[in-house]
């Protein structure tokens, strides 16, 4: 193979990896904890939080914040493993790249 081909290969590979974290960092991911709903987008930016007031009492509020991190944490987990499952055959197992 020569370099041509290899530039070129290489620039595919790159180009292909683009596309896939665009495709990522467009989609919402939904993390939900009891009464709560986070919604972020792939970039790990927070969309939405919703949370279902009719089943809080005022007395419930450091529950509800718990469950806001839970929810928050299960989205950006989802986000993760999209990457990792999109990304992945790009880094070869390398963490830390995305």
């Amino acid at each position: 193979m020569n370099i041509q081909a290899m530039m070129k290969q290489a620039q595919k590979l790159q180009k292909d990896m683009m596309n896939e974290k665009q495709m990522i960092d467009e989609k919402e991911f939904v993390g939900k904890a009891s009464n709560v709903e986070v919604i972020l987008k792939g970039t790990k930016e927070i969309k939405k939080v919703k949370i279902n007031m009719e089943c809080v009492e005022q007395d419930d509020i450091e529950m509800l914040e718990d469950m806001i991190v839970i929810s928050i944490n299960n989205a950006l987990k989802q986000i993760d493993e999209e990457t990792e499952k999109k990304l992945g055959k790009y880094t070869q197992g390398m963490p830390g790249l995305f």
